[in-house]
């Protein structure tokens, strides 16, 4: 029996997933922005989509559902589409003269990350998100 107590490793478990999202162009978190979670059990299977959440005020998803045991790769989907949308559409309420009406709609409208996971760690995955950008990592 394992008795390694570090809190990133729990014996004879599933991995567990958590991310958040920092909109770098605003400083803050980004809120209200969709994400899924999948999985599968090996680079050939199909994935499983397992649930869904969205971010909270401080940009994180809480209740983002385990995977099952024997998944080695997940896949996390932020739909960022909607959250740019409403950004734009309050940034227009405020100074329509200074916005561009000509330009396209968002540049990423979707980021879709995956990772190799192993059970019994925690794997946290920050999205840093901008208008035309984006960058991941592996969190504490």
């Amino acid at each position: 029996m394992s008795t390694d107590t570090r809190p990133d490793i729990r014996p004879d478990a599933t991995a567990s997933v958590s991310t958040h999202i920092l909109d770098t162009s605003a400083g803050r978190p980004a809120a209200g922005v969709t994400v899924s979670l999948a999985a599968r059990p090996g680079p050939g299977a199909d994935w499983v989509v397992l649930g869904a959440s969205a971010t909270d005020t401080d940009g994180r998803c809480k209740d983002l559902p385990a995977p099952p045991a024997g998944t080695t790769h997940v896949r996390l989907d932020f739909a960022v589409e909607p959250y740019f949308e409403k950004k734009r559409a309050e940034a227009q309420q405020d100074a329509p003269a200074h916005r561009d009406s000509g330009a396209p709609g968002v540049f990423f409208p979707e980021v879709a990350i995956v990772f190799a996971v192993a059970e019994g760690e925690h794997f946290h995955v920050p999205l840093l998100l901008n208008p035309f950008g984006y960058s991941v990592y592996r969190g504490s």
